[in-house]
């Protein structure tokens, strides 16, 4: 199965023509609540810190399509890590975006976490709440120093697992599953983890390149396929070797890397070109962004729930207390008297 290249630079079939379908607003339409058909000359949409969530419903299976530029670049340069730590933790934040906008709990948080037993990477993290993305890695630069410049990922983390989870708002339950840092990538992880724990065939790629001016750039795909719909049918039904799933993977597994962090490509024009055998229909999704939690004032207030004597332990010499947030690389000084 493969994609023929047409005039327009999407993919063309020599089966019938596809039909995007559009629910509401993506990107800059100004729709009705649905538009019909969705051709190459109107495929546009944001290129950078865009988002798109589609279905294709004839093959019960549902997607994720994003791409990062400068939130990803503004949550890096906080730290200034060295090229193969700043890959990792790109690719760990496309996949917390592409993990998170699943969650229909808006206020719902989505927590990547990747643990090391004597890894080069001791500590990844990576989380989504409302569109919101921040992350993290701490490494030991000597042992960075001593592996290949384009490190595997057991080279950087050894034997380690990678737990993702997520904690829904209004209901206040948490899910959360494990699975070893195995194969080539955090996506292949996390194809492991959507088998194993919640019984899904699942299809994962992400992209990392950089543009013209040298700022990373990081796409991402997720495909996962729901027989007979998502509503009322036991997971037990979804079998990996479905015909309808073999189909959406093996054409979303053509993706290649450069087209999804590729800054000139619009997204939508990348589904185009993925799947413009079937109907496609496309809802709107949060926009993702940076964004950290480490309000000054919520800081005050937790400090404010220790003992005075507590509080006066963790004063400095200068009569503060120093707050550091690993994510955004900031720090608060607070005054133990008025917290």
């Amino acid at each position: 199965m493969r994609r023929k290249p047409c005039c327009c630079g999407a993919s063309a079939s020599s089966e019938a023509p596809a039909t995007f379908v559009v629910l509401g607003k993506v990107a800059k339409y100004q729709t009705a609540s649905y538009m019909p058909v969705m051709t190459s000359e109107n495929l546009d949409t944001p290129n950078l810190d865009g988002a798109l969530a589609f279905t294709i419903p004839d093959r019960h299976a549902r997607g994720r399509l994003v791409r990062l530029g400068p939130s990803l670049n503004a949550i890096l340069s906080a730290h200034g890590y060295p090229p193969a730590i700043e890959n990792v933790l790109a690719e760990a934040i496309v996949l917390a975006a592409l993990l998170g906008a699943t969650l229909k709990d808006t206020e719902g948080q989505l927590t990547l976490q990747a643990q090391t037993e004597n890894g080069v990477i001791d500590l990844l993290v990576a989380d989504y709440r409302g569109g919101e993305l921040r992350g993290y890695a701490r490494h030991d630069a000597d042992r960075l120093a001593e592996i290949p410049a384009s490190p595997s990922l057991f080279a950087l983390f050894g034997k380690g697992y990678l737990a993702i989870t997520f904690d829904q708002a209004v209901s206040g339950e948490r899910y959360q599953g494990i699975v070893p840092l195995e194969g080539g990538s955090l996506a292949e992880a996390a194809e492991s983890y959507f088998a194993q724990s919640e019984q899904i065939p699942s299809l994962v790629r992400i992209g990392i390149g950089r543009d013209a001016e040298g700022n990373v750039v990081a796409g991402g795909l997720m495909l996962q396929h729901l027989p007979e719909g998502e509503e009322g049918r036991e997971r037990l039904h979804t079998r990996l070797d479905h015909p309808e799933w073999g189909h959406v993977a093996a054409l979303g597994g053509s993706v290649r890397s450069d087209e999804l962090a590729d800054a000139e490509l619009p997204l939508q024009t990348l589904l185009w070109r993925l799947f413009n055998e079937d109907e496609v229909r496309i809802s709107a999704t949060l926009p993702p962004r940076k964004g950290c939690r480490c309000d000054p004032d919520h800081v005050a207030r937790v400090i404010a729930r220790f003992p005075e004597e507590e509080r006066a332990a963790m004063a400095g010499a200068d009569g503060r207390i120093e707050v550091n947030c690993e994510f955004c690389a900031r720090s608060f000084a607070i005054d133990p008297v008025a917290a």
